[in-house]
């Protein structure tokens, strides 16, 4: 009997690619594929999968958030993510992960780890894999959101995040903020500019309001900012991508 398996991972090209090496094998069976985590959930309640490879940072839920929700029974859940902090690592595996992986992850080796998880319990317990990688751009602005006290459950943390990545590939489009950043962010969520504009705006406020200035004027090197003066969401954008700009990401 093939083992029925099921990806929830919002980066396409790594789900393709994941779904096809699997599909390859006469042992595997891919039965579902999801790109945000709340989609996930609800496919994981449906399906029953062996085996569920969860990413971490997604939009709609994160890993975490369903790691929280979900109801394993017999199945096993490998986390695979760009986060490599040992606190997320943890907060994963005591949540219910069987095992965390790296990206980017060897196939191979990921094939490896869904055989352990599925091995008798006699073999050796649950352990973390860590590859040796370059940080990825993700895990750097998430990095900083966590610096600065942006939780990854408002929608304004995924808006951020893209609109930061944008300003990275082309700091041009900061000078036109409500007339292509916006737009070309809530293109890629399905939503209205205004919409990214109100949850950017929000997530910045609520890293001001949980008082974590000193972080922030900590992580840009310079006293930015004071309690009562919050940046807008361009320059808190700008400031960020500049950032990773003279650090060349």
């Amino acid at each position: 009997m093939k083992t029925r398996i099921m990806l929830v991972d919002d980066n396409a090209e790594f789900t393709k690619e994941l779904s096809d090496f699997l599909s390859s094998s006469d042992n595997y069976e891919v039965v579902g594929a999801a790109s945000d985590g709340m989609k996930g959930l609800e496919l994981f309640n449906r399906l029953k999968p062996d085996v569920m490879i969860l990413d971490l940072v997604m939009p709609q839920m994160d890993g975490f958030s369903v790691l929280e929700r979900v109801v394993k029974g017999g199945s096993k859940i490998i986390v695979v993510s760009a986060l490599s902090q040992d606190t997320f690592v943890a907060k994963a595996m005591s949540l219910g992960a069987d095992y965390y992986m790296m990206k980017p992850v060897s196939l191979s080796n990921l094939k490896e780890r869904i055989d352990e998880t599925l091995a008798p319990k006699t073999v050796k317990p649950v352990t973390v894999t860590k590859l040796v990688r370059n940080n990825s751009l993700e895990e750097k602005i998430t990095n900083i959101f966590i610096t600065v006290g942006i939780p990854a459950h408002i929608k304004g943390y995924h808006f951020l995040r893209e609109a930061i990545k944008m300003a990275i590939d082309n700091p041009e489009i900061i000078n036109s903020i409500t007339k292509r950043l916006y737009p070309e962010v809530a293109g890629r969520f399905d939503t209205s500019p205004s919409k990214v504009e109100r949850a950017i705006r929000h997530a910045i406020e609520v890293a001001w309001n949980r008082g974590k200035i000193e972080n922030i004027n900590s992580l840009f090197g310079v006293r930015v900012y004071n309690r009562n003066e919050k940046p807008t969401n361009g320059e808190f954008i700008a400031l960020v991508a500049d950032k990773m700009l003279l650090e060349s990401v």
